[in-house]
């Protein structure tokens, strides 16, 4: 699942380190999700989207 979430966190200033603390899940599956090498469930979706004050759509479907 391509994604925008590498693109939104370095806009938002955070490493993967502060964003995998704030949405509960680990550093290295942070970058498993931003590489596409893991598909997140929704749950971890929306804790990454809440993370980043924005929505599914901006992370998954919108061209940055």
């Amino acid at each position: 699942m391509e994604n925008n979430l590498k693109s939104l966190r370095v806009e938002k200033g955070y490493s993967q380190e502060e964003l995998s603390k704030k949405a509960a899940i680990s550093r290295p599956y942070l970058s498993e999700i931003e590489n596409d090498l893991s598909s997140p469930s929704i749950t971890v979706c929306l804790r990454l989207a809440k993370s980043l004050g924005c929505d599914l759509n901006q992370i998954f479907l919108d061209e940055l």
